[in-house]
Order: C-alpha cells, then structure tokens, then sequence
C-alpha cells in the first residue's frame, strides 16, 4: 500500500507535466494518422530537393574551376573598390582607422605608408 500511496502522492505532484506529456503524444498520434505519409512528403519536395542539389553541385563546380582571387592582375582590392563607388580619385590620401590622413608626409614617408596599407590587408 505504500507504493501506490506513493505514487499517487508523485502523480498529484507532477500533474501537469502528466497532463502535457498525454497532449503531446495524443497530437503525435493524430499527426500519424491523419497526416500525409513520407513518401507523399518525399514525393512533393523531390523536385525542390533535386534542383537544390544540381545548384550545390554547379556552385562547386564553379568553384573548382575558376581562378582563386589575387591570381589576376587586374583584380582589385576591396579598399580600392571602395574608393572607385566612393568617387575618389586615385591619387587622394587614405584616411586611417583612426580619422587621420595616411599619405600627407606628417611622421612618415610615402613609402611607410604604402607598406603599413599593404600590411593591414
């Protein structure tokens, strides 16, 4: 008699969890029975999971085939780039990180100042 003391004492305890974990296995069930079948789940997402697959497949291949960035020699840099959208012209001053003018002759020589931008990319 102690043990179904017991446990009836533990399921008024934790009623609620009991009720929840009855809910969830019932929606389980019902989904089971009233929902569609793997293989019409399969069957409908095929086309989408097929074409997925040959993008993946193209996108690797493209991949593998094209040159690695740098190789060329027109390729620029992304600061470069930055200025071109920016409308600078080529020959104006850098402007550091921290809002100073890299290339004015202030501390530091032309050549400094091309080998710290070279270092930071």
């Amino acid at each position: 008699m102690a043990i179904q003391d017991r446990m009836i004492a533990l399921a008024v305890e934790f009623r609620f969890h009991l009720a929840a974990a009855a809910m969830v296995a019932a929606a389980f069930f019902s989904l089971l029975s009233v929902g569609p079948s793997f293989a019409t789940v399969v069957s409908f997402f095929g086309p989408l999971l097929i074409s997925t697959g040959f993008v993946l497949a193209a996108v690797a291949v493209l991949l593998r085939i094209s040159p690695p960035p740098g190789d060329s020699s027109g390729d620029t840099t992304g600061e470069e780039l930055i200025d071109y959208v920016a409308g600078r012209p080529d020959d104006a001053p850098h402007v550091a990180a921290d809002g100073s003018d890299r290339g004015d002759g202030e501390g530091e020589s032309e050549g400094e100042g091309e080998v710290e931008h070279h270092k930071s990319q």
